[in-house]
Order: C-alpha cells, then structure tokens, then sequence
C-alpha cells in the first residue's frame, strides 16, 4: 500500500496550543552518570508500551544535555511527580549545571536516580533509540518498579500545572 505524506504548513503556535489540550502527567527521567553524579530533565512524553516484555517509551528532546549523560550508562529512573513537586519539575525542567541542588533523591538498585516523594519509580535499561523530527523516541525495558498508595499525580495542561480529582 502506498502512502502520500505531503508537508502541510501547520503553524507552530497553533500546534503547540491544541495538543496542549492533551492534558499529561510530569514525569523525571534521572540516572547517575559516568562520575556516579545525578543527570535528569523533566519529561511529560511518557506511556507505557508492552507489558510482554514490560516495555515503556519516552521522547526526549535532541538539545537536552543532560540525555546524552543518561544514554551513556543505559540506565535511568523514570519518577512520576505527585502534585505537590511542582519545584522539581522546575528544578529538572530548566538547564544548568546543578539541576539537583535542594531536590531530595535516593540512588536506586540499577544505577538511577529516584526522587523523594515520586507516586511512582520506574527502573530502565536502554532499549533503542531513533531520531523522530526534533527528539529522540526511546524504549526501554522495565527493571524494576514501585508505587505509592497514596497522593495525586502533578498534571500538565495548556502549558499551566494542574492536578486531578480522582
């Protein structure tokens, strides 16, 4: 079957604006790197992907500098944020050298970076990675996990923080 892709001109604020709509949970994708010092970005394109093998996937963005960090050792955390670590998205969201300053974190059984207070811990191991416009669409392979039972998730909706009633 033959497919017909044309470039269509889609306005880039528009696009921004309607899939902004898509309200996301917050995730932290976090590993130690190669000198055993946390390396991690704030991540809000994340879903799970196979449960045989339990695979999840995420996209990172190809000028993140702290990603080639994480790629390196092939193994990061991904930390589903509770509502009340909106400073730690911020923290992770922005670049700088010392990203972790005041963010509280525990080194994990595979080599990642668990924040304090998550709703969720999700251990990887690099899968595969395939560029895809202007981010990096990775897989990874669940190696462990672990969640709260209590508190709700921090949201991302129309470029605003929001929280949910469940």
């Amino acid at each position: 079957m033959e497919r017909l892709i044309g470039r269509t001109e889609v306005d880039p604020a528009g696009f921004r604006d309607v899939l902004g709509r898509f309200a996301t949970g917050i995730t932290v994708v976090a590993g130690l790197d190669d000198d055993g010092r946390p390396a991690g970005f704030a991540c809000q394109s994340f879903a799970s992907l196979s449960l045989d093998p339990p695979l999840v996937m995420l996209a990172v963005g190809k000028a993140s500098t702290s990603w080639p960090r994480i790629e390196r050792t092939g193994r990061f955390c991904v930390n589903i944020l509770a509502e009340h670590q909106r400073e730690i998205c911020a923290a992770l969201g922005r670049s700088g050298p010392d990203k972790f300053a005041g963010v509280p974190w525990t080194a994990g059984e595979h080599g990642t970076v668990r924040i304090d207070g998550a709703l969720a811990h999700i251990e990887c191991a690099l899968s595969t990675v395939h560029e895809a416009g202007d981010h990096y669409l990775v897989t990874a392979e669940v190696l462990a996990l672990d969640a709260r039972e209590d508190g709700r998730p921090l949201l991302y909706f129309r470029s605003r923080y929001a929280v949910g009633a469940f």
